[in-house]
């Protein structure tokens, strides 16, 4: 029974994934990839890199959400031990924070061309859903060395900033520009940056590496 249970289990992945390499899985069944896939499909890291400026600026204001101020919490080896309970979870943090704000840019929200800050007025752009992502998800329990803003070029080839989650599935994203949450190589982005596991004030390059699947806005 458990034997063909298990066969079962394998097929409905391989279905989802084939759906998912071909763009013709729905939104949800994309999703579950991420949970049924085997590999663990984590980005390579390089060399400590520039810190961007409106990071720095958000440290400055609100050192407790940065380096010695923020608990890493704990994890096995810095990744997140994916189930289907929090899995749901990233998922909903990320239905909500993309209802609730209303994008809007820095210049037109500040007057300034780039600031990085909770969106706590229900305004704001990329980097600001990020930080709130986060700041969220960390007050779930999640360990904050698992929650990384990261630096993307988007498929317009736009800076723009998502947020990844290390997992044991490999690292997922969550995007104010898409429903799913999809594992990084799902969404077509090149990855610039992101913060380093080790200490929040730090940044590491990941080479510009392109995503080797693209797959459609929803």
């Amino acid at each position: 029974m458990k034997k063909r249970l298990e066969r079962a289990l394998l097929a409905v992945g391989a279905t989802i994934l084939a759906g998912a390499l071909m763009g013709t899985a729905p939104v949800e069944a994309k999703e579950q990839v991420a949970m049924l896939t085997s590999f663990a499909a984590n980005m390579a890291v390089g060399a400590n890199t520039g810190v961007p400026i409106g990071y720095a600026r958000f440290c400055t204001d609100n050192p407790g959400d940065c380096g010695a101020g923020l608990q890493p919490g704990h994890a096995d080896g810095g990744k997140v031990a994916l189930t289907e309970a929090n899995f749901a979870q990233l998922r909903q943090v990320n239905e909500d924070v993309n209802r609730r704000i209303e994008p809007m840019t820095d210049l037109d929200h500040y007057g300034e061309v780039e600031r990085w800050t909770y969106p706590d007025d229900g305004y704001g752009d990329c980097e600001d859903y990020v930080l709130l992502k986060r700041r969220t998800l960390i007050g779930l329990g999640w360990p904050a060395d698992t929650l990384l803003v990261t630096v993307v070029r988007d498929h317009k080839g736009d800076g723009h900033a998502v947020l990844t989650v290390v997992t044991d599935r490999g690292d997922l994203v969550l995007d104010n520009q898409e429903a799913a949450v999809l594992l990084w190589h799902e969404t077509g982005y090149r990855f610039v940056k992101r913060q380093a596991q080790d200490e929040a004030d730090k940044w590491v390059s990941l080479g510009d590496v392109l995503a080797p699947l693209t797959v459609g806005r929803y």
